[in-house]
């Protein structure tokens, strides 16, 4: 499958002028929830990422965190019919995840983490300090887009549909802004000023 093509068939890989959460400016965007929006685009994605996986029957539970992990996690379990569990925030809104709402784990259950975009790696790594309360042992990590540029590690094996390099630039620095073109804030209605 050729992922990328699909990002872009369902509108969720955006070219234009991008302020990103971390304030940096970019010149695309992937869009995971017009991806996720769509069921049947989400369910090939999720198939396309199971067929990577090296081999199916080592996996007892499949887990995300919230909020886009939640979907994918849902999916890929549905898929491979097994069970999914999701990655809450604590409540207090810390960065620390917790599994709720009487999830239980199989003790030494084999663990697929799936999430959306890799940047940082944050949500996964809390996902894994969550899965660090239970007898478990995660096996893999299976994100539809890694954007780490390989820079982030979990220790254990991590596996992508794609893998993008998308240039950032502080706003002092973008040559977008330079050049006059408008800007957006992906989750917001509007255009953003540039700062």
């Amino acid at each position: 499958m050729d992922f990328d093509a699909l990002l872009r068939e369902v509108g969720a890989l955006k070219d234009g002028h991008f302020v990103l959460s971390s304030g940096r400016h970019s010149d695309r965007y992937v869009e995971k929830f017009d991806l996720m929006r769509q069921p049947a685009a989400t369910e090939r994605a999720c198939a396309a990422l199971i067929d990577l996986l090296p081999s199916k029957g080592d996996i007892d539970i499949v887990a995300g965190p919230t909020t886009g992990g939640i979907l994918l996690a849902f999916e890929v379990a549905r898929q491979l019919r097994l069970p999914a569990a999701y990655a809450e925030r604590s409540e207090g809104g810390s960065l620390v995840r917790e599994f709720r709402r009487g999830t239980t784990f199989p003790r030494g259950a084999r663990v697929l983490v799936v999430d959306d975009i890799l940047t940082t790696g944050g949500s996964v790594r809390e996902t894994l300090g969550a899965l660090e309360a239970h007898d478990v042992r995660p096996v893999m990590v299976a994100v539809l887009v890694d954007r780490s540029g390989g820079k982030v590690s979990f220790g254990v094996p991590l596996i992508s549909l794609s893998q993008m390099t998308i240039e950032t630039w502080a706003p002092d620095d973008c040559p977008l802004c330079r050049d006059g073109l408008p800007i957006t804030k992906p989750g917001t209605t509007g255009s953003a000023s540039a700062a």
